[in-house]
């Protein structure tokens, strides 16, 4: 959600003209995230965010849309598209791809308390269940063959330690894969700031621009080393428990995923240094970037591998 693609007052009231929306009152650009430009739009009809898009296609893009107008539909708190006048969501800005959302209401989070952890899980655990009726798939795009291709590419610029734990990490994950999981629509980066509170109540789900079809546990273990993790990225016992418990409380998790949870939480420990490491040394131009930084993640994955067994304790 950084601004890699700035646009004038007039480009934007030429963009408008597309929409019902009234005219132009301000717009300001959000300097938070690190892969499309997004600004807060606010018209004579109401709040929204548009969102230009840097590297997904026109083609790409209909699944994330029509995903978010679903879930929308059916009851999950997440920004619904905004059609414009001929009942097309999917626009065009400088050559770009665009599209035009709703502004929520709360504020994101820097960090979750236990309340907040409980109300994440059963959002999710109720997003997973809305989005079973979804008719479109989308292949993750960063899996294995995308761990192995970005690992080639940050090798050169990681110590000797780091490259070890790199290869011996995506080896065992290789050899772990387990297709009797559940699996279906994923969000895949539900961190504290993909998401809107007001105090302890979810009011929002957003930035779903890396859903796909992958197994579920591995969306609640994105999201517990995130929202779970301690500053020296051992997990909190407390949260991890809420963060469960809520998720649970809609789909009730089975004896499989129950074993498989030390794994998946390598796995999405294993998947965003990836990122962070890509994002650091490979990074994109912008008016106003945020990187984030990848030895956050080395920590966590470092302390999930020495506490398999223990991880265990946490689950509900």
């Amino acid at each position: 959600m950084s601004v890699f693609t700035p646009i004038s007052e007039a480009e934007l009231r030429a963009f408008l003209e597309a929409y019902d929306l009234g005219a132009l009152l301000e717009y300001k650009g959000i300097s938070a995230g690190i892969s499309n430009t997004n600004f807060f739009v606010t018209t004579e009809l109401g709040k929204f965010v548009l969102t230009i898009f840097e590297k997904e296609t026109h083609e790409e893009l209909p699944f994330f849309i029509d995903l978010m107008a679903h879930l929308s539909d059916h009851g999950i708190p997440c920004p619904h598209p905004i059609a414009d006048a001929q009942g097309t969501y999917l626009q065009t800005i400088k050559g770009k791809p665009a599209v035009m959302v709703q502004k929520l209401s709360g504020v994101t989070l820097n960090s979750a308390n236990v309340a907040q952890c409980h109300a994440i899980g059963a959002g999710m655990g109720s997003m997973h269940k809305a989005a079973d009726a979804f008719d479109q798939s989308r292949e993750n795009e960063r899996g294995p063959s995308w761990w192995k291709q970005t690992a080639d590419a940050v090798i050169p610029h990681l110590s000797e330690d780091e490259v070890t734990l790199l290869q011996d990490e995506i080896r065992f994950q290789l050899s772990h894969r387990n297709d009797q999981l559940p699996r279906g629509i994923i969000h895949a980066d539900l961190f504290c700031d993909n998401t809107l509170f007001d105090d302890d109540c979810l009011s929002g789900i957003i930035d779903f621009y890396f859903a796909c079809n992958d197994v579920l546990l591995y969306d609640l273990a994105i999201t517990a080393n995130d929202w779970c993790s301690n500053g020296d990225g051992t997990l909190d016992s407390e949260r991890v428990s809420a963060l469960l418990s809520g998720y649970n409380e809609q789909r009730p998790l089975t004896d499989v995923e129950h074993e498989d949870w030390p794994v998946m939480l390598r796995s999405a420990a294993l998947r965003f240094w990836l990122s962070r490491l890509s994002d650091l040394h490979f990074p994109m131009e912008g008016e106003l970037t945020h990187t984030k930084d990848p030895e956050e993640f080395r920590r966590i994955l470092l302390d999930r591998r020495e506490r398999s067994e223990e991880l265990l304790n946490y689950w509900v």
